[in-house]
């Protein structure tokens, strides 16, 4: 498949998108750099929320509509007003997008609402990402899937049988290319509790393409995740974690995403093929392998033994497997010390 211009498929490198979530704290200038350092570090894609706070939830303090988990690390706030901080004005939306496609980066987002689905279409995206908290919202997989653009649904929290229904809504709906990503939704996410071998179970029981939205500090699981399959891997992006910002304790600095982009590059080069008895690299190698050679000068006529052979390297001469055979056998001519034995020079 393709999203954009880039092609997404196992004889792609990894598709890296950098999430800005509502790290740019409400400074357009803030998410322009972003954007920026996101193209610099080599990042495939950016994307955004597009979201308003009313379009979430509603503004009231009752239960439930307040963080009571004292380990989050939005305890104690107000839904309302945490995404009143964390969205994306809908006006920045363009400008962001444009300065992405200038800069050789695909750039889309996650709605949350049809009326986003419909704002987002209108801006020409290449494709949608549906979050993991909404993957049971099938009436919102539904408008995006009917624009007939790829799909990118994160996973966090559903069962098989519900990804099953968002799938089916999808595919219902004609989207043709669906990528399913592996996510946990802890923020942070330990890595004990990322459990990456759903990757290619997802991928076999849904016939798509799979990666992995990565809450996870650091870069391991996501290289990790291309061994099993991951073709697009998406982490949340920030400037600086010391300055702040809404997701910035689980988001990779510009540095770090850079060495992102390389190593999860590398891990996708290194799978290759099953493959045994040494690449076309390796030829030269072989003549550092161990056979017999001459380690003493040897007179004609005179036996060959443990006195006068040694198995060493290089590989010029017998493999070492001829080890016994030679044993006992009688020089044809004089062999000098150095010399790889043959079995034009035994009797």
């Amino acid at each position: 498949m393709q999203i954009g211009k880039r092609k997404i498929g196992p004889d792609q490198p990894p598709f890296i998108i950098a999430e800005l979530s509502g790290n740019h704290n409400q400074q357009l200038d803030l998410a322009l750099n972003m954007v920026e350092e996101a193209a610099r570090a080599g990042a495939d894609a950016i994307k955004l929320q597009t979201f308003t706070a009313d379009s979430m939830t509603l503004d009231v303090d009752k239960p439930g509509f307040v963080i009571a988990e004292q380990d989050s690390l939005w305890a104690g706030e107000k839904l309302h007003s945490l995404y009143h901080k964390a969205a994306t004005p809908y006006d920045w939306h363009q400008i962001l997008f444009d300065k992405a496609r200038e800069l050789g980066m695909q750039a889309f987002s996650s709605p949350f609402d049809e009326q986003a689905v419909d704002f987002l279409d209108s801006l020409d995206v290449p494709c949608f990402k549906i979050a993991s908290f909404e993957l049971t919202d099938l009436p919102l997989i539904k408008a995006a899937a009917l624009k007939g653009k790829p799909l990118i649904l994160s996973t966090g929290m559903a069962t098989l049988a519900e990804i099953e229904e968002a799938v089916n809504t999808a595919r219902k709906a004609g989207c043709k290319d669906i990528i399913l990503l592996k996510c946990t939704s802890t923020y942070p996410a330990e890595a004990s509790n990322t459990n990456l071998l759903t990757i290619p179970h997802l991928r076999d029981a849904f016939g798509v393409t799979v990666g992995l939205s990565d809450h996870t500090a650091g870069i391991g699981a996501a290289v990790a995740s291309v061994a099993l399959g991951a073709q697009v891997i998406e982490k949340h992006f920030v400037l600086d974690r010391s300055a702040g910002g809404v997701d910035a304790a689980f988001s990779l600095e510009p540095d770090e995403l850079a060495v992102l982009v390389t190593e999860t590059r590398r891990a996708w080069q290194a799978l290759g093929q099953v493959r045994y008895g040494g690449s076309e690299a390796e030829a030269k190698a072989k003549q550092y392998r161990r056979s017999i050679y001459v380690a003493k000068d040897i007179h004609a006529g005179e036996k060959l033994g443990p006195d006068n052979l040694r198995i060493v390297r290089p590989a010029f001469g017998l493999a070492p497997k001829h080890w016994e055979q030679v044993q006992g056998k009688i020089a044809k001519q004089d062999l000098p010390k150095g010399t790889p034995l043959n079995w034009e020079f035994i009797a």
